[in-house]
């Protein structure tokens, strides 16, 4: 009777462990869907800007060093994704992209600061368009990245609480980052003066 009742506790902790092993890979699995969002309207993105750099390089023959850094920070950022892509939770991965990126917004800003100089580009429907369908594809970035950070707290809470976290660290269930893709702009406080 007594080893019928051991073994009756250890079928059940073994099923405990499956389901929390099970509810951490389903977690898992919504973050890197958060991602594959995120990936989709960053590839919308990147494959925007080289249209954008046509559209401006007419005008702005003096600003060669400002279209270069777009296309190089767009570069940059496009191999931070496909790393990311790679394994959305990975910690490291997140962080090349998020500071990839924050560069990216630095240099589009100034790409946008420099075109208001330029009436005849500001004007020009191109430029206009393109600028519509960046601040659009910006708004769904922002979604999917609240989408995927929501996912990222979900998995990381289940993995740090008791006793999901013996699981998560028997099989390797590592803390995922989240994706801030802020600008240091954004973040510093405004100095008004009068």
């Amino acid at each position: 009777m007594g080893t019928l009742i051991f073994l009756g506790a250890v079928a059940l902790i073994v099923f405990y462990g499956i389901t929390i092993y099970n509810r951490l890979v389903d977690l898992r699995n919504r973050v890197k869907n958060g991602f594959s969002q995120i990936d989709v309207q960053l590839t919308r993105r990147y494959d925007l800007i080289p249209n954008l750099i046509e559209a401006v390089k007419g005008y702005m023959k003096h600003e060669r060093e400002t279209l270069e850094a777009v296309i190089t920070a767009r570069n940059a950022a496009a191999d931070g994704l496909r790393a990311a892509a790679a394994d959305p939770t990975d910690p490291a991965a997140i962080q090349k992209l998020a500071s990839a990126e924050a560069t990216l917004g630095g240099v589009l800003g100034r790409l946008f600061a420099l075109a208001e100089a330029y009436p005849d580009l500001k004007a020009d429907q191109n430029m206009m368009q393109f600028q519509e369908e960046l601040t659009s594809t910006e708004n769904r970035v922002a979604f999917a990245r609240q989408a995927f950070n929501d996912a990222v707290m979900s998995y990381n809470t289940s993995r740090e609480n008791f006793p999901d976290n013996l699981v998560a660290k028997n099989f390797g269930f590592k803390a995922a980052e989240f994706l801030e893709i802020e600008t240091e702009e954004k973040r510093s406080v405004p100095q008004v003066s009068f």
